[in-house]
């Protein structure tokens, strides 16, 4: 697929941090209802670049703060993922992989954020592929999607959380 020229950049950001147990956690956030494509859609944290940011790696940083209130300073980005283009909101954006040392209190911005999910590392990687029902435009849709918390994970998120578990699972095998 050829990716327009014209479409707009993003970035986000799969964050992983330890909880009290010292269990391996990721954030992801279920979106708001509102008049859009991405409405009421898990995704991680992240968003469209501003004209300040200086990088993509900015912009996931600055979106995770101002989404789910985790300061940059407390995150290291380790990684970054295959960038993904979304032909129905002509999006391309760039996955970024980070890892904080705390176990992060989050602030969820209420116009964008209904809520915040953290499952387990543990638990994401013995997620298999199941298919769900899901409305786009109106219609709806059957998809590979995984569940996580009784939540639907699909499209551009569920492809950036298979290429995690694939190579995480690839070095752990190495």
């Amino acid at each position: 697929m050829t990716i327009p020229i014209d479409c707009k950049k993003a970035a986000v950001l799969m964050l992983f941090y330890p909880d009290s147990n010292s269990d391996t956690r990721m954030v992801l956030i279920l979106r708001n209802k509102y008049n859009g494509i991405h409405s009421n859609q898990i995704s991680f944290p992240g968003g469209k670049v501003d004209d300040l940011d200086k990088n993509l790696q900015q912009t996931a940083l600055r979106e995770t703060f101002e989404e789910i209130g985790v300061n940059s300073s407390l995150i290291k980005i380790i990684n970054k993922l295959s960038s993904v283009y979304i032909p129905p909101s002509n999006f391309q954006v760039q996955p970024f992989v980070g890892y904080s040392e705390n176990n992060l209190v989050f602030k969820a911005d209420k116009k964008e954020v209904a809520l915040i999910i953290t499952p387990l590392l543990k638990d994401l990687l013995n997620l298999k592929i199941v298919n769900s029902k899901v409305s786009v435009r109106g219609y709806d849709h059957e998809v590979p999607s995984y569940l996580i918390d009784n939540q639907v994970l699909w499209g551009a998120t569920a492809m950036m959380v298979y290429e995690f578990m694939e190579f995480y699972l690839d070095m752990s095998n190495s």
